[in-house]
């Protein structure tokens, strides 16, 4: 495939965009050309899915499996990963002798999925089973040893970590002693010392070959659950239904960002399928307190359901997810997922006042240092909950790196960071928590969360930019917008959607296909919603397509827009489809727009 380097000439000309980039066409090299132009013919595809297939690397004879990603052709064995005997035998065992089993999760989507999926097949295998999500506040992430005493108190003699326990020694040695088997199913980034476990099933330990550390929490748990199933069925039990929770696996796949490539891709999209049939009452609930009229697409995970299954352990009640994707009543589903979407809109109000102090501020420092590998912001007045939102914004804004921290009142600041694509931060965050230079902390290669003294916060930013400024440096060398196809207002139409569908779902590592529109005519423009611009983009045969750049009121994307009612620009962006009551619209999601003079 080709590099950057291999394209002289920017597409349309785009030399600086509004968001200062090139643009690049994707399959620009004669080797991609060629691969399109064989995968069109040799497989019967129109040819702008031959062109998003070959841009995205996908070999001619590969193409009817990733068109249609089977699990059963993709599922392992689920005994590859280390451990995973030891903890299906250990399940087998208390679900045998009808144990109380305490489920410990994390208060995220992935965490809250996680916890579900496990504990919905205990219920139905009729075990006793006592789920414990931990408030962000005052419990943090991961066991603690109060949590742990008081779930043994309450008589559980099998306590399973989800989506965390990877780091967790203290607290999982203490259930050790009060006599709890534990078995933790992560996908975190693990230390080179694990804490004493019965079973420890981590893709990303070190020891472990599997070669399926992309998997999210979720994708481990359902492993887990086939292994189990497996054990089971030499004493004559099942679990029922078990493919039913591959819409939890989707949801968190999505949610927590993990690469959309082999296993993770045919989970995403036969767990749309199951969630399309809403037979989940709480996932039903949450789509309609969204107001989602269509069949739910992978994006909609990321930015509609996601967010508010999110928003109760970032502001609200942390049980409040899980308790949803586990609820089997409509009116308390419809009730936990109204509590929800409420808690979203506060959260949303919050972010944005946050969002605003910590892009002034980070805008500030790069006019003194421009070439900052990784952004550092904190402050008092930030809610814990909402600091990884704001690192989001902080990232996508700036380009690089960040981490929000809230400063607490007893001197310590918790911080959540994101990352850009080839800057490894939990890698980089566990570099500093050996070091002593954090008290805790850990995470993937996008995202990581860490707890340091504030006094520490220098130290920090000058710890991260010292491990990545290389790698982020290399990753900004490809930071031009690559583009799948040029097409006119005309030709955004359903046709061109379903022919791009085909190659989905899209999401990290699986970037969705993007399309420019050149020499076309703002007719419109306007600021709608909360800083969205909405605009009409009419092309030289008199026909117009909606198009809308999210959050970019104040953004050079949506300054130029706005004030260049009437003239010609270029547009990029990705096709969002609207099939809200009977209707079949697709409009343009601006990625980036640029002067056409």
């Amino acid at each position: 495939m080709s590099t950057l380097l291999d394209l002289p000439r920017p597409l349309l000309d785009v030399h600086r965009s509004a968001l200062g980039r090139p643009w690049h066409e994707r399959c620009a090299s004669a080797q991609a050309q060629g691969l399109a132009v064989a995968i069109a013919q040799g497989h019967g595809l129109p040819e702008v899915l031959a062109r998003v297939l070959a841009g995205r690397g996908v070999e001619l004879h590969a193409v009817p499996g990733f068109l249609e990603p089977r699990l059963r052709d993709l599922m392992p064995d689920p005994a590859v990963l280390v451990d995973m005997e030891a903890a299906a035998d250990r399940l087998a065992a208390a679900i045998a002798r009808r144990e109380k089993v305490a489920i410990f999760g994390d208060y995220d989507v992935d965490g809250a999925a996680s916890a579900a999926l496990l504990a919905s097949a205990l219920r139905d295998l009729g075990v006793p089973y006592r789920l414990h999500i931990p408030d962000r506040i005052t419990e943090g992430y991961g066991p603690n040893v109060a949590a742990v005493r008081m779930l043994a108190q309450e008589g559980a003699t099998l306590l399973v970590t989800v989506d965390c326990g990877t780091a967790g020694h203290e607290p999982l040695a203490e259930a050790a002693r009060l006599g709890m088997d534990v078995v933790v199913l992560d996908h975190h980034g693990a230390p080179e010392v694990l804490p004493p476990v019965r079973a420890l099933v981590n893709p990303n330990r070190l020891d472990d070959l599997s070669g399926l550390g992309h998997l999210c929490a979720a994708g481990v748990v359902f492993l887990t659950l086939v292994a189990l199933n497996r054990r089971l069925r030499r004493d004559g039990l099942a679990i029922p239904d078990l493919m039913a929770g591959l819409d939890l696996v989707a949801l968190a796949t999505v949610a927590d960002v993990v690469p959309l490539h082999g296993l993770n891709r045919a989970f995403v999209r036969q767990g749309l399928a199951v969630m399309r049939g809403r037979g989940r009452r709480g996932l039903a609930a949450l789509l309609d307190a969204a107001g989602l009229g269509e069949a739910p697409q992978a994006w909609h995970l990321g930015f509609l359901l996601g967010p508010r299954i999110n928003a109760g352990g970032r502001i609200g009640d942390s049980t409040l997810g899980a308790r949803l994707l586990l609820s089997e009543d409509p009116i308390e589903a419809a009730g936990i997922a109204a509590q929800l979407d409420a808690l979203n809109r506060e959260r949303q109000a919050i972010e944005a006042a946050a969002v605003a102090e910590a892009e002034a501020a980070m805008g500030m420092r790069l006019e003194r240092d421009p070439d900052q590998p990784v952004l550092v912001a904190g402050s008092p007045d930030w809610h814990p909950g909402v600091v990884g939102l704001i690192a989001a914004r902080l990232k996508e804004r700036f380009g690089r790196p960040a981490f929000a921290f809230a400063l607490r009142e007893d001197g310590t600041a918790t911080g959540s960071g994101r990352s850009i694509p080839g800057a490894d931060l939990g890698r980089a965050v566990r570099a500093c928590v050996e070091a002593g230079l954090a008290a805790k902390g850990g995470g993937h290669a996008m995202a990581a969360g860490v707890t340091l003294a504030a006094l520490d916060l220098d130290r920090f930013r000058e710890a991260l930019a010292g491990d990545l400024a290389a790698s982020v440096a290399e990753a900004r060398l490809g930071e031009a917008l690559l583009v799948d196809g040029l097409v006119s207002a005309g030709g955004v139409q359903p046709d061109l959607a379903d022919a791009v569908e085909r190659a989905g779902p899209f999401g990290q590592g699986a970037p969705e296909p993007v399309f420019a529109l050149a020499r076309h005519r703002i007719a419109d423009a306007r600021v709608v919603g909360t800083g969205h611009v909405k605009a009409q983009l009419r092309g030289r045969d008199g026909v117009a397509v909606g198009a809308i750049a999210f959050r970019a009121a104040e953004s050079p994307v949506g300054r130029l827009l706005l004030s260049r009612i009437g003239r010609d620009i270029h547009a990029a962006g990705t096709l969002s489809r609207d099939r809200w009551r009977g209707s079949d619209r697709v409009e343009l999601r601006l990625s980036d727009v640029a002067e056409a003079d």
